[in-house]
């Protein structure tokens, strides 16, 4: 037996005798302070690669170019995500889940100081490119370290009535992390000289991101430390396993679970970054302190939808919920490029509509479909499927809804998004099917 099994083994019999016991409402505290932490840096990262690094790293392209070079970048946290996964369930199954958590959140805080303090191309020429990428990457590989389980804990023990409910918690930090960071980037430029925010306006929420960090990362180990926490994970078979294995055994149901979630993660972008770049560039009625707060408010509606997907997911199925709201954003797709060219009214709608529709499916889009892994790699199962639908439904996202718009039109934004319905009800479909084979074959061993 490993150094590291043991000291498990000795939690768990410490813990068994605890007369404290880790209850849902805890578990769920932990999940939206850590995940509100996570998208707050995530979306201080996004708003400033559409409003801001175009002219302070890439002033020698034009502004359009600049931004999709930007976009470029913003891409690699994404790409590098599943390796952070990989990286750092090694570390959590050689030294434990507080030291993972510790080097995760740690790596993550100080790539974000890093871009705080890091001169623009007119101080560094291309080094500042390629220092912004090295540490965008490494964010990446930072935030897929940050899984500690929270989630998938806080569903297991979860009421079975109230499990989308529960589900909808930590969700609840991207809105709430967008609302924040928004409303920092509206204050600076509605309160400074454009030439201000460029030149160090800009630089305060990296910093304040940073300053989360530190905090959430105390708040998730007071909880992730716990022998009565590490009790739970035992009892729960919450314990990573490698992914190559994941991948031989549960391959399909990975991919299964990312594709589930693409009508709600091609939204997810569709309506927080690419639309700033959209009004940066091309004619608008809209100031960037507006919009942001235009944005603001839709957050505050993503929030609702995130708390009502809750109550209806536990009334029809987090399933048939996804497949709902799958429709519905087809629907949204056929009239939102006819509403984002439609001036400020127009601009306004779709951001409300798109927040309202991203709360509703995005309340249930992570972890609906972890059952198909089982206990063994439910854990290792529910990190890498999310990883990998980020990377396939997001992380190209801004990229690609810019450039397509630009050079077609931004109808082609809504044959985006439909695309992303297609392949979330084509998945809930795949993932009926195997269901009912399975159900067939138990009845026909019986």
């Amino acid at each position: 037996m490993s150094a590291n099994s043991s000291s498990t083994s000795t939690i768990h019999d410490h813990g068994a005798h605890s007369s404290h016991d880790v209850a849902p409402g805890e578990i769920a505290v932990g999940v939206v302070v850590g995940r509100t932490s996570e998208y707050f840096d995530f979306f201080v990262y996004g708003i400033a690669s559409a409003l801001v690094f175009p002219s302070v790293f890439f002033p020698f392209a034009p502004r359009l170019d600049a931004t999709l070079y930007s976009f470029a970048v913003f891409a690699l946290a994404f790409i590098a995500r599943p390796f952070g996964t990989m990286l750092f369930l090694w570390i959590q199954r050689r030294w434990g889940r507080g030291t993972k958590l510790t080097a995760a959140l740690f790596l993550l805080g100080t790539c974000t100081a890093s871009i705080a303090f890091l001169p623009g191309y007119a101080t560094l020429g291309m080094t500042s490119v390629v220092l912004l990428s090295v540490f965008r990457f490494v964010q990446g590989i930072a935030l897929g370290g940050s899984w500690d389980g929270l989630p998938s804990l806080l569903a297991l023990n979860a009421p079975k009535k109230r499990r989308g409910w529960y589900a909808m918690l930590g969700q609840l930090g991207a809105p709430t992390g967008f609302i924040v960071a928004a409303g920092l980037f509206a204050y600076l430029y509605a309160a400074l000289p454009i030439e201000d925010v460029l030149d160090w306006g800009w630089r305060y929420p990296f910093f304040a991101a940073f300053a989360i960090n530190v905090v959430a990362l105390f708040a998730r180990l007071r909880l992730v430390v716990t022998e009565e926490y590490a009790r739970k994970m035992d009892e729960q078979e919450l314990e990573p396993v490698r992914v190559v294995e994941l991948l031989r055994v549960k391959g399909r149901y990975v991919a299964i679970a990312a594709f589930t979630a693409l009508a709600s993660y091609a939204l997810f972008h569709l309506v927080t970054i690419f639309p700033l770049s959209w009004i940066q560039l091309f004619p608008s009625e809209q100031s960037v302190p507006r919009f942001l707060i235009v944005q603001i408010i839709g957050a505050f509606f993503a929030a609702g939808g995130i708390v009502a997907s809750g109550f209806i997911a536990d009334r029809i199925t987090r399933q048939r919920t996804l497949g709902a709201l799958a429709v519905a954003i087809a629907a949204y797709s056929g009239f939102a490029p006819t509403l984002l060219g439609a001036g400020s009214v127009g601009q306004d709608i779709y951001i409300i509509a798109g927040f309202t529709l991203l709360g509703l499916s995005y309340g249930q889009a992570a972890g609906a479909l972890n059952a198909n892994f089982g206990d063994r790699y439910r854990y290792t199962g529910a990190a890498f499927s999310n990883d990998i639908a980020w990377l396939i439904g997001a992380a190209f996202a801004p990229l690609v809804a810019l450039s397509l718009s630009a050079k077609f039109g931004l109808a082609y934004i809504g044959l985006y998004l439909l695309s992303g319905a297609l392949a979330t009800l084509a998945a809930l479909g795949v993932n009926r099917w195997l269901r009912l084979k399975r159900e067939a074959a138990r009845n026909a061993a019986k």
